[in-house]
């Protein structure tokens, strides 16, 4: 038996004793020493998401060390979205579009807020020695960012978007600031309304944070949409310039907000992506462990069984941080 964190229903999150899973063929059975909370997370949490019934075991962005077979006591990042390898969009490189694809937090597979979880060998990274749990465990938001920014570059074919706007300074939108620098957008501007987490970006970072009263009518090449309200995508159709980039990640509401008219009249391209490909996912990850996406050290850590309060202070708006990641064997990091 392990410990988890179950999701029982709207706002209820519980500790229970769960079944240690088993390994199969081709698979390996993970100790978890890390995993993080994302925005879909909170989204099942409200029971805003009907892919996500309870009860189920949540989280999908973690790290961790291999237990037993040939690569015991390796460490690893996850990639938990699994492809099936043979439909034509994987065929193509697009795994994130495969018409078969299963991610861990999602039946049939439980996620990762808990001591263990089972995942395909193809799935797992090698962190180098010397990279904390915590930060591999970001692999998976940073990805999403860095296949926004991959797909936002190749929107503008023969140049390279100069100036960004980046809609929310959470782990999904700060982590697409970061990957924009990576990839070579020089000047990156993040919205963020909460003020505490202003503060935190300003003192992580060298970009230009801004509230909402700090926007007036700037334009610029290309915005990225890390929330998916209206109100985020009404504010993206107006600040991107005419022949400009949207690129919408955000998964907050299914509908309203887009301009069309003005994207109409004046050529704006609007790109919505989802998660990452494999190959997306293995240069995030290098990236984290070379150090080309900083220092990431605004990651604040809980105990797995401080999960319940991490999620209602999330919600209330009282995390600074971008990312909470939890620890399920919070003796080892």
């Amino acid at each position: 038996m392990m410990q988890a964190l179950v999701y029982t229903g709207p706002e209820r999150l519980e500790m229970q004793e769960a079944p240690k899973p088993e390994a199969g063929q081709g698979e390996h059975l993970i100790k978890i020493l890390a995993s993080g909370i994302c925005g879909s997370d909170m989204h099942a949490y409200l029971g805003h998401d009907a892919r996500r019934p309870a009860p189920l075991i949540l989280g999908h962005e973690a790290a961790g060390v291999v237990e037993g077979g040939a690569k015991d006591g390796t460490h690893v990042t996850i990639n938990p979205l699994n492809a099936c390898g043979t439909c034509a969009a994987s065929l193509r490189g697009e795994d994130n579009l495969c018409e078969n694809r299963q991610i861990i937090s999602m039946p049939p597979r439980e996620g990762a807020f808990a001591q263990y979880v089972v995942i395909p060998e193809s799935n797992l990274v090698t962190m180098p020695e010397g990279v904390s749990f915590a930060k591999a465990a970001l692999a998976e938001p940073l990805a999403c960012g860095w296949h926004t920014v991959r797909r936002v570059r190749q929107a503008f074919m023969t140049s390279t978007p100069e100036t960004l706007l980046v809609l929310g300074g959470g782990a999904i939108g700060f982590g697409a600031a970061l990957c924009a620098t990576a990839q070579g957008i020089g000047s990156v501007t993040i919205l963020e309304p909460n003020a505490a987490r202003r503060a935190t970006l300003e003192a992580h970072s060298e970009f230009e944070v801004i509230g909402p009263e700090g926007l007036g009518e700037r334009q610029f090449d290309a915005v990225i949409d890390g929330v998916g309200y209206a109100a985020t995508r009404a504010t993206a159709s107006a600040h991107v310039r005419p022949g400009g980039v949207i690129g919408h990640i955000g998964l907050g509401e299914d509908t309203g907000g887009l301009d069309i008219r003005r994207m109409t009249l004046q050529e704006i391209t609007f790109i919505g992506t989802y998660t990452y490909t494999a190959q997306d996912f293995r240069d995030t990850a290098q990236a984290i462990f070379y150090g080309k996406l900083g220092a990431l050290d605004w990651v604040e850590t809980r105990q797995l069984s401080d999960g319940p309060q991490a999620f209602e202070d999330i919600r209330a708006g009282r995390v600074p941080a971008p990312k909470i990641v939890l620890l399920p064997h919070p003796e080892e990091r």
